[in-house]
């Protein structure tokens, strides 16, 4: 079974997503062509953004160690990006049966209509095995801490998925899509509290700016194509570039800012016809039960509000994680994943630019203390992985450094599930526990309250 898995994991979105989405086509009566044509949108997609996603990162990389070379600013905790968090979360016992394990927890909440969600994002279940991976090492190698970590995880991404469905339906126009990925829901509880904050502030209604009332405001310069040529040209000067290559980083962040809505709306032609034949099935055959496609952030990254917070936050938050105290993490090679704090945030923010970029500022400095927090723990998990598989060159920590990641690492269900598990051992067992019996039943209340008014109509 584990090779089957990870047979299939790395095959990649783009191979296994056609194939997926052909079978759920066929199962739910939708012709052949069809369901495979939806499919291929999306593994399409999926290259076009593991294309863009290294265009930033190969272009990158090099001027922002650059910069943090020559302005001292190494902090203690070294950037290992997601390869090696993922790579640490499917070298161990806990990864490498998370997928079979999910999927079965998953059946069994959708018959006991504890969720609505159906999570075929098969490639994101490497957040689940991380934190799985985290509690195995720091618990001294115990499975049932690693599975019972990663298992917390997936039930509370699960029933926060089905909470957000409507909110992130109505923003984007995706009927019968949510979102279960751990990294990009934690944010949603920042979006919640803050966005209340913020709307009790006198005269802060009158910053209601979203991507197009940024256009008009500033014309050329509120684009987001703009705005990534002007953070590009700005880090080539900060690395004391050439002029050459100042203007070619200019032109490929904007290129990067431009291509992605491109890209991503490959994802909406491909689900729409899925997701609407699903929810047409399910009110046929199932008395009105909804269903909710589990898919990735991905096909919503390319939003203008987006873009905008996520140009706007890589050199702010470079900057910011030098000078607060008590952070010893300086995020580089994670940069790329800044796109997806914000899926989640804009639907509570209405794609509010300003709001937006204030709670996603405020969630990434809360996150540099949990990656700077958790380091020790990611550190140990990632030099057994390395001991263990020298090939696994992506987990290896360079001398002198721990090692950490913005990606899931940084994220509030992360975190607290490892603090439970680190620094509270059974009572946090047990804590955690109780709140994620209760989401369940709290969701499963919602369901069917929701169900037997629809029965009634």
């Amino acid at each position: 079974m584990e090779q089957v898995f990870s047979y299939i994991i790395s095959l990649g979105a783009s191979v296994m997503m056609p194939i997926l989405f052909t079978i759920i086509g066929l199962c739910i009566g939708m012709k052949f062509g069809k369901s495979l044509k939806s499919g291929l949108y999306v593994g399409v997609g999926f290259v076009g953004l593991g294309i863009v996603t290294a265009l930033l990162t190969n272009n990158f990389d090099s001027p922002l160690k650059d910069i943090s070379n020559l302005y001292g600013l190494q902090l203690g905790v070294f950037d290992m990006g997601w390869p090696a968090a993922a790579a640490v979360a499917y070298g161990t016992a806990v990864g490498a049966l998370i997928i079979p394990i999910c999927l079965g927890v998953n059946l069994l909440m959708l018959l006991t209509k504890c969720t609505r969600t159906v999570n075929i994002d098969l490639w994101n279940y490497w957040h689940f095995a991380f934190i799985g991976a985290v509690a195995y090492f720091v618990m001294d190698g115990s499975l049932m801490w690693g599975y019972f970590a990663a298992i917390v995880c997936y039930i509370i991404t699960l029933v926060m998925a089905d909470l957000t469905a409507d909110r992130f339906q109505k923003h984007y126009d995706l009927q019968g899509i949510s979102i279960p990925q751990p990294f990009c829901q934690s944010f949603t509880v920042f979006a919640v509290g803050i966005n209340w904050l913020l709307d009790r502030i006198p005269g802060f209604s009158k910053l209601d700016i979203d991507a197009e009332g940024l256009k008009r405001k500033f014309g050329v310069l509120g684009e987001p194509l703009v705005l990534g040529v002007i953070v590009g040209i700005l880090i080539g000067i900060a690395a004391q570039l050439d002029i050459k290559k100042i203007l070619f980083l200019g032109v490929t962040m904007g290129a990067v800012m431009e291509l992605i809505p491109r890209i991503t709306s490959l994802f909406i032609d491909g689900l729409k016809p899925i997701a609407e034949k699903t929810q047409e099935v399910a009110k046929k055959h199932f008395g009105g039960r909804k269903v909710y496609i589990g898919m990735s952030p991905a096909l919503v990254i390319g939003h203008p509000t987006t873009l905008v917070c996520s140009v706007i936050l890589i050199p702010v938050i470079i900057a910011i994680a030098v000078v607060i105290p008590s952070n010893q993490f300086l995020p580089l090679a994670s940069l790329a994943g800044m796109f997806y704090l914000f899926p989640l945030i804009l639907p509570y923010t209405k794609g509010n630019v300003v709001k937006s970029l204030i709670i996603g500022l405020v969630a990434l400095i809360i996150g540099l203390y949990f990656v700077t927090d958790m380091a020790s723990a990611f550190t140990l998990a990632a030099n057994e992985v390395y001991k263990t598989d020298p090939t696994a060159s992506a987990a290896k920590i360079p001398e002198g450094f721990e090692g950490g990641a913005l990606d899931f690492a940084s994220s509030l269900f992360g975190y607290v599930i490892y603090a439970c598990v680190k620094y509270m051992r059974w009572i946090g067992m047990g804590i955690l526990t109780l709140v994620t019996l209760g989401m369940m039943l709290w969701n499963r209340k919602r369901i069917v309250a929701d169900e037997k008014v629809h029965s009634k109509q």
